[in-house]
């Protein structure tokens, strides 16, 4: 299959289903496309299922202003049960018949405590690195790895139902939350431990897994075609910047351009006539070009 006339690539929002890594959809991804530049934008876990950004040709370049965005996932929890690895493939490590006089109240009041800011201490068995080595990996060898906790944002945490031992909720959050952490830190507010049996991610940023490829349809071109996503929609979060031709041309030589408008400082996509040209830094009234993309 080729991507010819979608421009630097673009970036495939794909529904991942449970059980491959996302590695292993980067390689199929690439094997169908016959594109060897491919990459994802947010790891799930194998058990996971859910939306995966990939990002096609140049558009790889793009990945660092992707993996900030905010996820939402959909998420079930069995209580009375924890787990070495927050997750029903790990080994059984405590078990609690406290979850049978839980109410419905006590647990939404429960989840209402996680939203906000929070210090959450990763799990230790991730694709976190610590001195160039995968959390997992030293888990797996047996070594314990005393983690800081780091600083995450629940936006939102919704109770869905809940069958007891099961809770069911949904939760908005920040990059770089673990949602298998708060599953156990849930369980240990509520005394009586918990891992997470079910997650799939439904958002990331402004883009719904509603819109995304399913695995059986990836070898289909005018499914690829119609659901791609191209790169100036893509960082549609950052402001954007419209240019003069003979300020893409001095971009495109890497040369600092004036800015014509005011605009907050950061980074800001540039575009001309509705294409991507480059992700550029503002800076006292400058346009920094930091990634270029030849047409």
């Amino acid at each position: 299959m080729s991507y010819a006339g979608l421009g630097l690539g673009f970036i495939l929002p794909v529904d991942k289903p449970s059980g491959p890594t996302s590695h292993d959809m980067v390689t199929m991804l690439r094997r169908v496309l016959g594109v060897p530049r491919i990459g994802h934008t947010g790891t799930l876990d194998p058990f996971a299922s859910g939306l995966l950004l990939m990002c096609v040709g140049y558009s790889t370049r793009l990945s660092e202003y992707l993996v900030g965005l905010d996820k939402s996932y959909d998420a079930v929890a069995l209580l009375g049960v924890s787990t070495e690895t927050e997750d029903a493939e790990g080994r059984v490590i405590d078990e609690s018949r406290g979850w049978e006089c839980l109410t419905v109240d006590e647990v939404d009041k429960v989840l209402s405590l996680f939203e906000g800011d929070l210090q959450q201490v990763p799990p230790q068995f991730s694709a976190k690195k610590i001195a160039g080595v995968a959390m997992y990996h030293r888990a797996r060898r047996g070594e314990f790895v005393d983690l800081p906790a780091k600083n995450v944002r629940i936006y939102q945490l919704e109770l869905l139902s809940m069958d007891l031992p099961l809770v069911r909720f949904r939760v908005r959050c920040s990059s770089g939350t673990y949602v298998r952490s708060l599953a156990r830190d849930i369980g240990l507010k509520l005394k009586v431990g918990a891992h997470l049996v079910e997650l799939r991610r439904t958002s990331v940023g402004t883009f719904s897994v509603d819109d995304a490829v399913k695995i059986e349809h990836l070898s289909d071109a005018s499914t690829i075609k119609s659901r791609s996503i191209d790169p100036l929609s893509a960082v549609g979060h950052l402001p954007t910047v419209e240019v003069s031709r003979i300020s893409a041309e001095k971009l495109a030589c890497g040369s600092p351009i004036p800015l014509e408008d005011p605009c907050p400082s950061g980074f800001v996509a540039v575009s001309r006539g509705g294409t991507l040209i480059a992700i550029a830094e503002t800076a006292e009234g400058y346009l920094n070009p930091r990634k270029v993309f030849s047409q």
